[in-house]
């Protein structure tokens, strides 16, 4: 499989990597397999694509997709974080946008950022570094019309 997956349930963080070609289908995948499960559900994540060789990356009605179907498995209370490492410029393009097409999304409670290191993104998972000045913070949480 081209992204490989743990669950850290000590640490409350699911540890992702992506190999070899990585298709949008991939993602999709990863994406329903693990975020549909209860026992992760309020966990950090770590997406690292630097042993990912090729990236397809998919239209922008995809992402946006995408980006519905992440933030539809977000908890409606609490927030949590997701670090992309991304240290080419397409991995990092694509993350960026993904980035952006999250955060637009009202049902989104994970505020996303996109890293170059592997280690610079592990410390803001821990708490340990602000977010980076390019990080857009989840919005917060509206009630829906009465």
């Amino acid at each position: 499989m081209p992204i490989e997956y743990r669950i850290d349930h000590a640490s409350h963080r699911v540890l992702a990597e992506g190999y070899g070609k990585v298709t949008d289908e991939d993602v999709f995948v990863y994406q329903r397999e693990v975020w549909s499960r209860s026992d992760v559900q309020g966990y950090d994540e770590l997406v690292d694509m630097s042993d990912a060789t090729t990236i397809e990356e998919g239209s922008s009605d995809r992402m946006r997709e995408l980006a519905a179907l992440s933030a539809a498995a977000d908890p409606p209370q609490g927030s949590s974080r997701f670090a992309i490492v991304a240290p080419g410029d397409l991995a990092f393009g694509v993350g960026r946008m993904y980035q952006a097409y999250r955060q637009l999304n009202d049902r989104t409670t994970k505020q996303v950022a996109v890293f170059r290191e592997r280690e610079a993104a592990i410390r803001w998972l821990d708490g340990e570094e602000p977010a980076p000045g390019d990080s857009i913070p989840a919005p917060p949480r509206r009630d829906p019309p009465t």
